[in-house]
């Protein structure tokens, strides 16, 4: 006997009312991931002029790149003769030319101020984190090999860096270019493992004691240009060695708005002129010469370090 299967068939209405009945099922929500906590998080470098005096990056950041140079630093105290010469030259200066602004002093204890000139020995060199500790052991190896001696100075001069972004008034050296030069001729070896620019070859060593923004190309007479490493940090004059002469601001200092720091063409040609005929005697008289140079430095990053001489 055969059985009759019946096909039960199903309105519309109720494969429509299954499917919504699967559809308002529950479906478990992934949970979110935590986010990174804020130390993990690695900030890009904001360039702002307005934080820097108006001064711009020339080199690019990249994380675990070294901005380092190497230089000797001459401490000009209050009470010296050279202090007061330098602090009327200064006034002389920016009467002649106001965009003109002088480094910041270091102020020890809040009590003493004075001048903490430095004269480069090298171009900046960009470093990796694992060459730090090379570019120290090699100004600590050419310290213990070089003898104290003495500079002095000679003459005010102008400088612009190689990127035409900055010009310097500086403090020319007169003796002491010698062992200044072998100091300096002592780091090409090294330099030229890591494949950094050498200093220059006809070096006139300096130390600035004021800037200026420049503003698109120099007009002005052909010049030696050097190089200043534009670092992360604007600190205070005892930390930044960004320049032969320390720049930066201190602590209690508010940097001054882009529009007060009024970029020039060129420093005036008469400025020099009015300087030497007014100061160079006294500059290269006995009361404001002959510094002792006992140290041979390097910055790397944030950080100072300094290696006596070997007497």
């Amino acid at each position: 006997m055969k059985r009759n299967l019946a096909l039960v068939s199903y309105s519309s209405s109720e494969e429509e009312s299954n499917l919504e009945g699967v559809s308002r099922r529950a479906v478990p929500k992934k949970k979110k991931l935590p986010g990174l906590s804020p130390s993990l998080i690695v900030q890009t470098p904001k360039d702002d002029p307005a934080l820097h005096q108006g001064r711009i990056r020339i080199t690019p950041h990249v994380d675990g790149q070294w901005a380092s140079h190497v230089y000797v630093s001459i401490r000009v105290e209050r009470r010296s003769a050279m202090y007061n010469l330098v602090l009327d030259a200064l006034k002389t200066a920016k009467n002649l030319e106001p965009a003109l602004h002088d480094f910041p002093r270091v102020d020890e204890n809040k009590s003493e101020k004075y001048f903490d000139l430095h004269v480069s020995l090298s171009r900046p060199i960009f470093l990796r984190t694992h060459q730090r500790d090379d570019l120290k052991r090699e100004v600590k190896s050419l310290a213990e090999k070089s003898n104290n001696f003495k500079i002095s100075f000679t003459s005010f001069s102008i400088f612009n860096n190689d990127e035409e972004t900055r010009t310097f008034l500086a403090l020319d050296i007169g003796s002491g270019h010698r062992e200044l030069k072998l100091l300096s001729d002592g780091l090409l070896p090294f330099l030229a493992n890591l494949r950094q620019k050498e200093y220059y070859a006809d070096p006139r060593f300096h130390a600035s004691i004021a800037w200026a923004l420049l503003q698109g190309t120099t007009s002005c007479p052909p010049q030696m240009k050097v190089t200043f490493a534009e670092p992360d940090n604007h600190a205070s004059m005892a930390e930044n060695h960004s320049s032969p002469l320390l720049s930066g601001l201190l602590p209690t200092q508010v940097a001054p708005s882009v529009n007060a720091l009024r970029p020039i063409h060129h420093l005036p040609g008469s400025l020099t002129t009015i300087l030497n005929e007014q100061y160079a005697s006294p500059l290269s008289s006995k009361s404001c010469s002959a510094f002792d140079i006992q140290e041979l430095c390097a910055k790397i990053g944030k950080d100072v370090f300094s290696w006596r001489l070997k007497g």
